[in-house]
Parts: C-alpha cells; structure tokens; sequence
C-alpha cells in the first residue's frame, strides 16, 4: 500500500496502500503517494468490493484474494463485534484505538477477527512518514516491508464525512483517525495507518476508528525521532525509533 508518495502529488503524499495507505501499505517501489499495501492483490474475479461509505452488518462478504488461501482463514460474516478498541502494547508505548462500528462494521469484524488469532503480535510498524501533507504511521503487515497481507479481501468503507482539504480533489484525513492502507479499491486488508498530524489524501481509506491522547503522545514521540529514509525520500521510510507490535487484544 503506498499511502502517500511526495508533497508534490496530492498534497505531496498519497497514500495508495500498496504502501501505506493504498495497498496495504505504500510501497516505495510503486512510486505511489499515498499509504498503500503493496501485498494485497484484488480480488482473483476483479470484482469491485467497495461499499461507498459503510458495510451492512451481516453482510460482509470477506474473501481470499489471488495470494492462497488465508492463512488465518475468513472472518466470520455477521457482525456486530463485540468488542469496542482495539489495545495494542508496542515496544514504543501502548497504543489503543477507539474502534467506529457505525462508521466501517465490516473493518472492525476484520480487525477485531484477526487480533483474536494474534494475528499483529510481533509484528512492526514499517513506515514512517514526516512531510507536511502526511503525518502517518503504518502498521499490520506481517512480511514487515509493506507487501503482506491475512490474504483476503475486506469490503471497502470509504469515508463520505471528511473534511475537503484546500486542492478541491482529497479530503484531511484529521490527527487521531486510523484507517486502512491499500493499492486501490478492492484490496483492503490487515495494514493500516495512524494519522498523528492532519493529512491530505483521497478519500480511498476506510476510516475504522480514532486514538486516545495517550497513544497520540506516543506518535508524537516516535515521530520527533525521524525517519530512516527509503526509496520514497528523507520523510519517508522505517521510524528511528523501532515499534514492534507486542500484543493486540480487543476489549
């Protein structure tokens, strides 16, 4: 998923989880400016999963994509969970999410499914970005370079309530939002993404839940560390400061 790319495309950053935000995270090989996930392929009928603005509980429809089979296997259809955060203990500081059922049920069942197979424990936060239109950590891929993924598809919940930022064209995605990186529509899949500073992108990100003022402290703190460039430039690459995910629990 490459979620964002350069300050100069869509704000300078887009994040296409391939990546980061597009695919499942972005990738710096794609050239993408937005957090994508570079792993995740659309689905093996190229069906369009997207749901334009929420999943219908019940009806989540996940599938495997063209990787195999899921190595976790497929969460269960029906919703809603039963779970309201997701708690993640990393070795930079706790982080928790406010898990938004209303807003992305599908995302949440997908999230809240895969932390239940301990899915996130041991696995790293890969990408760090810095620049003035993306402030982002992203996390979730298990392969730790931004190209992995649970190996199904999850319905696309894209926001329709986000701010239009000043180009016309893309939307803030506020401090505090977390959502889903990807490599366009119908790739969604186990990365995601912090937003520690308001950032410019598409509206191509599902949006699933919000982060406390204590896990923002501990972004905040990661950031001001740096970055250790890679292929998409000196604001974007792994953070200095290493964050591991230790465990993933729901509550």
């Amino acid at each position: 998923m490459n979620i964002l790319r350069t300050a100069a495309v869509v704000a300078a950053i887009g994040l296409t989880m391939a990546g980061c935000v597009a695919r499942e995270n972005p990738s710096s090989e794609s050239g993408e400016d937005f957090p994508t996930a570079a792993s995740e392929e659309p689905t093996s009928d190229s069906e369009d999963t997207s749901s334009g603005g929420g999943g219908t509980e019940g009806d989540c429809a996940f599938t495997a994509d063209q990787s195999g089979e899921p190595s976790v296997g497929l969460p269960p259809d029906e919703g809603p969970v039963d779970a309201t955060a997701l708690a993640l203990t990393t070795s930079a500081g706790p982080l928790t999410i406010q898990f938004d059922a209303d807003r992305a049920p599908c995302t949440v069942q997908s999230m809240a499914f895969l932390a239940g197979e301990g899915y996130f424990d041991g696995t790293k936060c890969h990408r760090l970005t810095t620049s003035a239109g993306l402030r982002v950590l992203q996390c979730g891929d298990p392969a730790g370079d931004g190209t992995g993924g649970p190996g199904y598809v999850v319905p696309d919940e894209f926001p329709t309530d986000l701010p239009p930022a000043q180009d016309g064209s893309s939307v803030t995605y506020p401090r505090g939002i977390v959502a889903m990186a990807n490599a366009g529509p119908g790739t969604t899949g186990s990365q995601f993404f912090l937003v520690y500073g308001d950032s410019t992108l598409p509206p191509d990100y599902t949006v699933f839940g919000t982060l406390d003022e204590a896990s923002l402290a501990t972004l905040d703190q990661v950031a001001a560390a740096g970055v250790t460039p890679g292929g998409n430039g000196a604001e974007d690459g792994a953070p200095v400061t290493p964050v591991t995910i230790e465990s993933a629990k729901v509550a």
